[in-house]
């Protein structure tokens, strides 16, 4: 008898616990039809949507985990999103707002009666229902602490065993709790940089709550409540053996109960990924440095400046209608500033002692196949991408706001946000939040109202520059542990743990162990160390939300607080409370609105925050307190903000004129990929109106667009045709180039799933050749020292593949220095400077320019030489070097190089999707009423007609007007059919929604009468596709409504569950 395989025991294994687990499954009674009108506090009448991929369940057994290794199944609702999302950039092109539900989920408030695969009652204040669509859950709590009790058990429900690698991520114990694999230390040890804390200190900022006010007392009383839910899911899941199977593989042991201080551990770690800004002053630093070793101060000075790109006049604002927000200039007459001494530079450790599989990864010896079953915790770093399109109502086709907009957080299986709908006393808001922190909605929409948030990054944090002492009349040495404060010379405070690990089965790294270890001071963590005019220095980054970490929830509070987002001013007081840096939006029905929230510290007025500061009482930030971390911070006035512009874009670019760009951004330059979104929009509103699926379709477009083809190739182009191109290879990659370019710069497939992209060649010279011409542009007139140090300060590109980079010395980097499949692209590059440079080359006008002209010097004969030779590399450069393999796709494979892959958190793997340039979560939202206003479903109950009724049956007009889905009207099996209802009086009709039965109509009409025999069309499409059809139309009076089948999609008639008319 042959011996069972690997695979087979697996399937074995897998088939007999999930038998044992489905023992244990209640299942809940078939439930009743209900009636499909929107909830009464619902006031976006279907006209809210999102989407999170890849799916809402996040929590796998053991049980799962085998089977999905052994046969390929995916637990109910692990990955239901993720084609949605994938597959808008297959269908983007003709979208109709009628079809934005094919690629997001229907955002509504509450779920019918018909639609609920569960319910939980895990206490009796609280109730959490769960769809069928999507399995989100919809938490109703009839007390608050209720509502906060079940947001705890659902967020555990769905995602406990990321909720556990975040709290231990923010504790620096991820390596002990989860293994050592090169990308846990990575991770971990970046986060320890950035918010390493002691026990005490995650206590004091718990109990700090309760001294901030009222909202300070309930933020404290909600995550109480919170961690009761989640500990009470904990205890269930114990019971009942059910809990996360990455606990098993991981031997991380039973789930241990949360407790409020981990709340704040796991803020630190989203906080810091991405609400921080600044605290890279030492790597401008360097850059003037060794500028001013090139060209001399003044000159050397001048060019710094220009590649800062701080206050670029070429860059792409968000608020472009000329307001001013001046911050964090350079004054005049700056004192205080330092530089640190050429070469002497250099990080300071954070693992200390290190053995076994941490001191063989340090000494290189380290195997890509330790990368385990959490190898996507390498992925969870500092990101960029969100990105939002807000169109004010002077400019859309129903005169309410459209907002598509949402945050970008990588992409992971399971994803680090959830989604969720919360009700109860003082909350009303669904959309999604973190996993650990899901007290709140932290993105998404209330009754009448939708916010969301992009990055802004602006200066939260600064360098001091603290000299070394020491206290026994020894010279100090970079190894000192004491710092002058105030004249004294001090101790620094060592925080630190002692992780270590053994090999799992989710984690092959050798045993190991490592001492993680920051210095704090009363300027901040040190960070780096070295010389300044020959003295031994410390160079510590003090951040202003630094042991602050939870004070920011009580703007998420007011966000999901009707009473406190009515309007767009109140919106902004309730941004105004988050001391993260964000650029935040808001809807309502008739206001759009923006607000930039951060701490922002209020610095001497002589200071210049773009370098390293010495660290005197003269030049720290007024109101400093060392103890408490807190200092003066600027008003709500002068941070930029917003109401009712004509539109607004953002995608981590420059907020408004004269607010400066942090420290060590050097990326809103004169090039940036905010164009993709403010160009398209600025010239579609120029012509027309739009509705919400044009917006979604210049979000879309944008994200399959390569920005350097797009804003750049061009101009390259121009320099190249200056005079013939005579080399027949030349001339071909030209060829290919400029047809790419002239169709848009698109990466886009040549059929839907081909995996081929279209003008592929063209796309695999213009990589090659991005970081070989920039290089050769720039680094013969800017020297190796200087071009180095401005490659520390921001890389050449930022491929989707990760790939594709320039080194220090100038030299092509194919190998993967970005991470990979990660999406996000183009935000960091050096696209702003060859734009420039190449300006000033062709005699162009060029605003603020870097000062000198590069590319061949300034000649146009030797820059397109110049650009002619690398070109010719590039070419030669074959598909296999430009795109070298890794797990996920063979070297060579251009479209799987680029394409998205769910980073693994845990033991459910997904299929790689398309690249798409895109958050993460998004909404696409817009507001036919607020409160006040009557949303009734005015056909409800009135008398209908109809043209025939299908021979035989029950399907009469009234089942479409009865409020159920559990009845329809059916017309006999033929075209040409209508149905009409009768409001009763005249009434303002603003909205139709048919939910068409399987018989619907592929062509239809929808028209208006006064008296019921004088019909207005006021709607028509030939692309019926049945579903739900949300139509909005321009708000006419009439008592008569009908709708007119003209084709059946069919053999059928024409049937509808439900015809419901609004009047907004």
């Amino acid at each position: 008898m042959p011996r069972p395989t690997t695979r087979a025991r697996l399937a074995a294994l897998a088939a007999t616990l999930t038998a044992a687990a489905s023992a244990l499954t209640v299942v809940p009674p078939s439930p009743a039809l209900a009636a499909t009108t929107f909830a009464p506090d619902d006031y976006c009448l279907g006209q809210c949507a999102d989407i999170l991929p890849p799916g809402e369940n996040g929590n796998a057994t053991l049980a799962a985990i085998l089977a999905h290794q052994a046969l390929g199944t995916r637990p109910a609702h692990s990955s239901d999103q993720l084609d949605e999302y994938a597959n808008l950039v297959y269908g983007y092109a003709g979208l109709t707002d009628e079809q934005i539900v094919q690629f997001y989920n229907d955002a509504s408030f509450g779920v019918p009666d018909a639609q609920v695969e569960s319910t939980v009652r895990p206490r009796a204040d609280v109730t959490i229902v769960r769809d069928k669509a999507t399995g989100v859950p919809h938490v109703t709590g009839t007390t608050r602490s209720g509502t906060m009790f079940g947001a705890g058990y659902a967020g555990a429900q769905d995602r406990l065993w990321v909720m556990d690698l975040l709290r231990h991520a923010g504790r620096g114990t991820l390596t002990s709790f989860a293994g050592g694999a090169p990308g846990n230390r990575e991770l971990e040890q970046s986060i320890w940089a950035n918010s390493p804390y002691t026990e005490a200190d995650l206590q004091a900022q718990v109990d700090a709550l309760r001294q901030k006010g009222a909202r300070g007392q309930q933020l404290y009383d909600d995550v109480t409540d919170y961690i009761a839910g989640v500990n009470a899911y904990i205890d269930r899941s114990i019971s009942a053996d059910n809990y996360p199977g990455e606990y098993v593989l991981a031997g991380a042991g039973k789930p241990k109960h949360f407790t409020m201080t981990d709340l704040i551990a796991t803020a630190g770690v989203v906080g810091g990924l991405f609400g921080g800004g600044g605290g890279s002053e030492i790597q401008s630093a360097l850059v003037r440095v060794a500028a001013r070793a090139k060209f001399g101060a003044a000159e050397g000075d001048r060019l710094w400046q220009a590649f800062r790109s701080q206050n670029d006049p070429e860059t792409v604002l968000t608020l472009h209608d000329g307001q001013s927000f001046p911050y964090g200039a350079t004054p005049a007459g700056a004192t205080g500033a330092v530089l640190p001494d050429a070469g002497s530079v250099v990080a300071e450790p954070l693992a200390y002692d290190q053995t076994g599989g941490a001191a063989a990864a340090r000494a290189g010896t380290g195997s890509a196949s330790t990368q385990g079953l959490l190898s996507g915790l390498a992925g969870l770093r500092s990101h960029g991408m969100s990105n939002a399109v807000v169109v004010s109502g002077r400019h859309t086709t129903t005169g309410n706001p459209v907002a598509v907009f949402g945050p970008q957080t990588g992409y992971f299986a399971p994803q680090l946000l959830m989604l969720q709908e919360l009700q109860g006393p003082g909350v009303s808001a669904r959309g999604a939040a973190f996993a650990g922190l899901n007290l709140y909605v932290l993105l998404g929409r209330g009754q009448d109202y939708a916010w969301s948030a992009t990055s802004a990054s602006q200066d939260l944090t600064d360098t001091y520059a603290v000299p070394l002492c020491t206290t026994d009349g020894s010279a100090p040495t970079l190894a000192s542990t004491r710092y002058l404060w105030h004249g004294q010379c001090v101790a620094m405070e060592v925080i630190e743990h002692r992780n270590s690990w053994s090999p799992t089965l989710a984690d092959s790294t050798p045993a190991g162990s490592y001492t993680l270890r920051a210095l704090r001071t009363r300027y901040g963590l040190v960070a780096y160390r070295g010389l300044v005019n020959g003295q031994p220095t410390a160079f510590t980054k003090l951040r202003s939300t630094y042991r602050h970490e939870a004070d920011s929830a009580i703007g998420f509070q007011a966000y999901n607080d009707p009473a406190a987002m009515g309007s767009a001013a109140a919106f902004q007081q309730s941004a105004a409370n988050v001391g993260y840096a964000f650029n935040w939006f808001y809807v309502n029905s008739t206001e759009a609105a923006y607000f930039n929230s951060g701490s922002n510290p209020v610095r001497p007025s002589t200071a210049d925050p773009n370098l390293p500061t010495r660290a005197e009482a003269a030049h720290e930030w007024v109101g400093w307190n060392a103890d408490t971390n807190t200092a003066t911070y600027t008003p709500a006035a002068a941070h930029p903000q917003s109401v009712n512009q004509d539109y607004y874009v953002s995608w981590n670019n420059k907020q408004a004129r004269d607010f400066g760009a942090a420290d060590g951004n050097f990326s809103f330059g004169a090039v940036h990929r905010a164009q993709l979104l403010d160009g398209p929009v600025r010239a579609a509103i120029a012509q027309r109106k739009l509705g919400r699926a044009d917006v979604v379709r210049i979000m879309a477009d944008a994200a399959v667009t390569d920005l350097r083809g797009q804003q750049v190739l061009g101009d390259l182009l121009r320099v190249l045709g200056s005079a013939p191109v005579t080399d027949p290879a030349l001339a071909d990659a030209v060829s290919k180039l400029r047809a790419w370019q002239q169709a848009g710069a698109r990466r886009v497939e040549t059929a839907p799933g081909s995996k081929v992209y279209q003008h592929a060649d063209a796309i695999r010279i213009f990589d090659a050749w991005w970081p070989l011409l920039a290089a050769a542009e720039f680094r013969p007139g800017l020297g190796p020292d200087l071009y180095a140090a401005l490659v520390d300060a921001i890389e050449v590109n930022e491929a989707p593949s990760g790939g594709q980079n320039g080194g220090r010395d100038g030299s092509a980097v194919w190998a993967l220095q970005g991470q990979p499949h990660k999406g996000s692209s183009f935000q960091y590059g050096w696209w702003g400077y060859v734009d420039k440079d190449i300006r000033t080359v062709l005699g162009d006008p060029v605003a603020g320019g870097l000062g000198r002209s590069y590319c061949g010097n300034g000649n146009l004969g030797a820059c397109r030489q110049s650009l002619l030779d690398t070109l010719a590399q590039a070419a030669a450069v074959p598909a296999a070097t430009v795109y070298p393999g890794d797990k996920s796709c063979g070297a060579g494979d251009q479209w799987c190089a680029d394409a998205i892959a769910q980073s693994g958190l845990g033991g459910i793997t997904h299929p790689v999707i398309a690249w798409q340039n895109r958050p993460t979560y998004q909404q696409v939202v817009s507001f036919p009423a607020r409160r006040g206003d009557d949303v009734t479903n005015l056909a409800q109950g009135r008398a209908a007609t109809a043209s025939s009724t299908q021979f035989l049956t029950s399907h009469t007009p009234d089942k479409a007007v009865d409020g159920s889905l559990g009845s329809r009207w059916a017309s006999s099996y033929n075209d040409n059919q209508w149905i009409r209802v009768d409001l009763g009086s005249a009434r303002t009709v603003g909205r139709v929604v048919l939910r068409w039965e399987a018989a619907y109509g592929s062509a239809y009409r929808i028209e208006v009468s006064a008296d019921g025999g004088t019909w207005q069309p006021v709607f028509s499409t030939t692309a019926g596709n049945g579903g739900t059809d949300n139509v909005t139309l321009a708000p006419v009076t009439a008592r008569y409504v009908r709708v007119y089948g003209v084709k059946r999609a069919t053999s059928y008639g024409f049937s509808l569950y439900e015809f419901e008319v609004y009047g907004r």
